[in-house]
């Protein structure tokens, strides 16, 4: 199994397959806009501008599921991820990423890059997951980890 097996849904409510995505180096992440680490998505863009002309992909997905830090409608997540941080990479539906409502592809990653001590569930928003160009997951990093601190790991993947 791959993540491009899986389908998720852009802000505008449509469907994509991930399968649109094979042969790049995907960065996925759980995203909020008032989070304490909703800062991140200047050093996420920081490495999409560095690395896309290269076959990284970005994608964010909207959370909620943490502290209530995402409450708003996807189009006013989508204003505000472009008009305050200049994102350019893909902003997703909203998604929970724990629970029974979870959305399948991030089930999936969770079992395929568990966290700390083995443990599946996402702790917090901005946690995110590095696949390879054959859609296999090869890391996850916590949210407290600056895009910057894993640009080598970037890097390697597009290299292989």
């Amino acid at each position: 199994m791959s993540i491009y097996e899986f389908k998720v849904k852009k802000g505008n409510g449509s469907e994509v397959s991930l399968d649109q995505y094979q042969g790049k180096v995907l960065l996925i992440v759980n995203v909020a806009s008032e989070c304490g680490y909703t800062k991140q998505y200047e050093g996420l863009q920081a490495l999409y501008e560095k690395y896309q002309s290269q076959g990284l992909e970005i994608l964010g997905f909207p959370c909620n599921q943490f502290g209530g830090q995402e409450p708003g409608t996807d189009a006013e997540i989508q204003n505000f991820c472009t008009g305050r941080f200049s994102v350019r990479f893909p902003i997703l539906a909203k998604v929970d990423v724990n629970g029974d409502q979870a959305d399948p592809l991030f089930t999936y990653l969770k079992k395929e890059a568990p966290g700390i001590l083995g443990t599946e569930m996402i702790k917090w928003n901005f946690t995110k997951f590095l696949i390879s160009k054959q859609g296999k997951v090869l890391d996850r990093f916590a949210p407290e980890d600056e895009p910057e601190s894993f640009a080598k790991d970037i890097e390697k993947a597009l290299q292989a």
